[in-house]
This record gives C-alpha cells, sequence and structure tokens, in this order.
C-alpha cells in the first residue's frame, strides 16, 4: 500500500492554497495518495466561511480593528490562552481523518499548525506533522511545541521558530509553480495594456482580496509619468471597476498567466508580502512594497527588505526613487543574487518524502 499525506490549509487569500496545490501536484506522481484539507470548512455552521469574509472586511474596511488583533494574538509578549477554535478544529478533525491514517501531515496555515501541534502533542496524530511556513515574519501562531519540524523561508525565520519551539526547524526553497521559474511574456502584458514600446510597465498587486491603497499607489506612478501602472485587483470586482472608471493606468480582475505577465514587467508593487512575492522573485522580477496591509502584511515586508530580497518604499516619492533605481542593472543583478539564494535550498517536498518514510 502507498504512502498517505495530509495537507492542511485554509482559504484566507489565495497563496497558502497555492502551495498546499503546488505540494500536491509535486509529490502525488511519487505513488502517495494526498489528500488536501481547509480546516476552515470544519469549523461547524458555515462559521469558518464567516472568519474569511470578516477578515477581507476588515482588510478593506477596518485595517485598525486587524492590527489590533494581530497585536494582541499574534505578536503580543503575554501570550492569550489557546483558542477555543483550535481544539473545535482538531476534535472534527479526527473525526475526519480517513483509515488508514495518514504517514505525514503538512500545514501550510497558521491555524492548521496549531490544530496539527494540538492532536500531536495529545497523541490523538501517530504522524508525523511539518509546517511549511509561508510567511517571511513568523508570528507566534505559526509555532507550536507539538509539531515535529519547521521548514521556513530564510534562516532567519527558521532560527526564530526553533527557539520558540525547541523543534528542528531549516530552509526550504519556495514552493511555486515551475512556470514561473522558466516565464515568457511574448509581449502579452504590453499588449493588454496597451503599453508603448518605451513604457515601464509595474505590476501593482492587491492580492486575492484586493485590499489596500493601491488606487493611491497606481495613481502616483501614473502622476509620475515614468511608468504605467497595471492593477492586479484579485477577484475585487468594484476595484477592477473604479480603477478602469478612473482611468489609473490598467486594471486585471483574477489571471491565471501570471507568469507571463510577471516577465513582462518592470517591477512589482507589492502590499502583502506573500505568495505574490515569491512568485515575482521566480520570474526574476524586482519587488518593492508600498502601503502595506497592517500586521503580517507589514512585518513581512520588513523582513523581506532586512535580507535583501525586496524594497520597502515607505513614501510616494521614496517609491519612485527605488523604482527609478532599478534602471541600473547592477542594482537589479544585485537584488537578484539575493533571490537567487532563497531558492538554492532543499526543496519541501523532499524533506516530506523523507516523513513519509
Amino acid at each position: 500500500m502507498g504512502k498517505r499525506l495530509l495537507i492542511l490549509t485554509a482559504a484566507m487569500g489565495a497563496g497558502h492554497d497555492a502551495v498546499a496545490g503546488e505540494l500536491a501536484r509535486r509529490i502525488a506522481p511519487r505513488g502517495v495518495e494526498v489528500s488536501v484539507v481547509d480546516v476552515l470548512d470544519l469549523v461547524p455552521l458555515r462559521l469558518g466561511h464567516g472568519l474569511r469574509r470578516m477578515y477581507g472586511g476588515m482588510l478593506r474596511g477596518a485595517p485598525w480593528l486587524y492590527e489590533w488583533i494581530y497585536q494582541a494574538f499574534f505578536v503580543s509578549a503575554s501570550p492569550p490562552p489557546p483558542s477555543p477554535l483550535t481544539a473545535l478544529i482538531a476534535r472534527r478533525l479526527e473525526r475526519r481523518t480517513p483509515e488508514p491514517p495518514p504517514d505525514a501531515v503538512v500545514s501550510t496555515f497558521h491555524l492548521a499548525a496549531q490544530v496539527a501541534g494540538r492532536m500531536r502533542l495529545r497523541g490523538r496524530l501517530g504522524a508525523p506533522s511539518l509546517v511549511l511556513v509561508t510567511d517571511f515574519a513568523v508570528h507566534r501562531m505559526w509555532s507550536h511545541p507539538g509539531n515535529d519540524r519547521y521548514l521556513c523561508p530564510d534562516e532567519a525565520s527558521a532560527r526564530a521558530v526553533a527557539e520558540r519551539t525547541g523543534r528542528p526547524a531549516g530552509r526550504v526553497a519556495p514552493v511555486v509553480r515551475p512556470g514561473f521559474r522558466r516565464a515568457d511574456d511574448g509581449g502579452r502584458l504590453r499588449a493588454l495594456a496597451g503599453a508603448r514600446p518605451d513604457e515601464r510597465i509595474v505590476l501593482v498587486s492587491a492580492g486575492a482580496w484586493g485590499v489596500g491603497g493601491v488606487v493611491e499607489t497606481a495613481r502616483g506612478l501614473a502622476a509620475s509619468g515614468r511608468y504605467l501602472p497595471v492593477v492586479l485587483c484579485g477577484r475585487n470586482r468594484r476595484l477592477l471597476a473604479r480603477i478602469r472608471e478612473d482611468g489609473i493606468g490598467h486594471a486585471l480582475g483574477w489571471r491565471d498567466d501570471m507568469p507571463g505577465l510577471m516577465a513582462g514587467a518592470y517591477a512589482l508593487v507589492d502590499n502583502a508580502a506573500g505568495q505574490t512575492c515569491r512568485e515575482a522573485f521566480a520570474c526574476g522580477l524586482p519587488v518593492v512594497t508600498h502601503r502595506p496591509i497592517p500586521g503580517h502584511g507589514r512585518d513581512g515586508a520588513e523582513a523581506m527588505a532586512r535580507a535583501g530580497l525586496s524594497a520597502f518604499a515607505r513614501s510616494p516619492a521614496e517609491l519612485l526613487e527605488t523604482l527609478d533605481g532599478l534602471a541600473d542593472e547592477r542594482v537589479r543583478a544585485a537584488r537578484a543574487r539575493r533571490v537567487d539564494l532563497l531558492f538554492d535550498a532543499v526543496r519541501a517536498e523532499q524533506v516530506i518524502r523523507a516523513a513519509l518514510g
């Protein structure tokens, strides 16, 4: 009988699901039966769906509230008590775990890591539990001493997790679709944006939720006369309509051809420090953070900038100055060398296969 792998994720944005899906794609052909479970779907009465809507609503209309929650529960020096939600999801996951049970469990979302760690610590999960950390700034919710191993994006985050949990932690290469590593534009982005041959196209990412101050960012880029902003609005139709009505650059909804679009851009202006940044890294597209969303978005942007992977522009003037600097091939090459080190690491699926036995 083949090995079984259970991947726990959550559809908070698109990044965690993207990582889970790519892991499944890489591992399943090796004779492993892979199951992917969204832990929020295990919350009764569709309350998990309500949590998603609440999170998106906070980011759009009350970012100050999310910042308060993040400071109080995710990074506070005084840890709150364990969440009843974790215990509830753990009980329901136990009932849904198939027979025979999995040979390993991998979590790609922090709540999933809490659930798996709790089950492992209490003897309710016999298989090794690994956590694939998808944030550069590893807040406390990622860490649970019940998990066996942590797979982190860089050495700094691995050290922080190991100190907090006492568990082994090491860096692994970013988990992105292979198309991003060999992307070819073919002129599609320039044609979509109606750009002149000499115009520098800057992608402005609002994530899957379509949140943050991207309208102001796009307006500033367009007003400079030096860059043509193309706003990636995700699934936010209102944002898409607003950008198009205001005539600020160009706007795109949810896209499945991001590798090609990134290959045709001059730079990416991001506000969440999430999976879109790792995809840009894979494409060789320089990343600049501006107007980050609160909490993990801001902290992740600062962590990436400290590591030399991206730039953090804290004002509109600094954003333009940073983008202007990317015209120097030496600057781009230096950034690319730091990014290449991310991918010069063991692949996550190799560690997971070893855990499967």
